[in-house]
């Protein structure tokens, strides 16, 4: 593990969060930047992380195809709902629902909105319903546009410098994510 990379500088990620001005988003925004050496340590990473969520938490999953959002989204969704559950890529569905292993916990949403052709379409597959009740994890967050909530975790998966290596840089745009992160010991 890394340490803080400093704030994001990024257009980009400032204008994506909604309803700030410039120097407060700024603020906002601190990375970390994590080194998962393979699949088993983004699966390790997944489940630390899911042991910290709650309803209404939105994990936006950025990343190249075969970077490891699906492989994160699954050990998350096994963590938080049933172990043995079978967890396919939303890919043609766009969204899977798994309810919660405990009475009274929040539903996990995972999103794929890769096919998306406006944001608004994410509104017939009850994305708001999700944020307001549920766990959501989105790959392919960019493609919400202004209807990315502006309190999420961002989690950025890079290919690492060896193989089956990835870089991940986790931010926080508002909310309380890093400091319940950092309660964890997970930056």
């Amino acid at each position: 593990m890394i340490g803080p990379v400093g704030r994001i500088k990024s257009g980009a990620a400032v204008r994506a969060v909604v309803g700030q001005d410039y120097r407060r988003a700024m603020a906002a925004l601190v990375s970390h930047l994590l080194d998962l050496a393979d699949e088993a340590a983004t699966t390790a990473l997944a489940r630390r992380i899911a042991a910290l969520c709650r309803a209404g938490d939105v994990l936006a999953l950025d990343g190249d195809f075969g970077t490891g959002k699906t492989t994160f989204a699954r050990a998350f969704i096994r963590a938080r709902c049933t172990a043995a559950e079978d967890v396919p890529s939303p890919t043609f569905t766009l969204v899977q629902v798994y309810p919660a292993a405990e009475e009274g916990d929040a539903a996990v949403y995972h999103f794929d909105l890769f096919r998306l052709r406006t944001a608004d379409e994410a509104l017939d597959l009850g994305i708001e319903d999700a944020f307001a009740e549920g766990i959501s994890l989105i790959e392919w967050p960019q493609r919400l546009g202004p209807l990315l909530p502006p309190y999420r975790l961002d989690l950025a998966f890079r290919f690492g410098s060896s193989p089956g290596s990835r870089t991940l840089t986790l931010s926080a745009s508002g909310g309380d994510f890093l400091a319940r992160l950092k309660e964890a010991g997970v930056v």
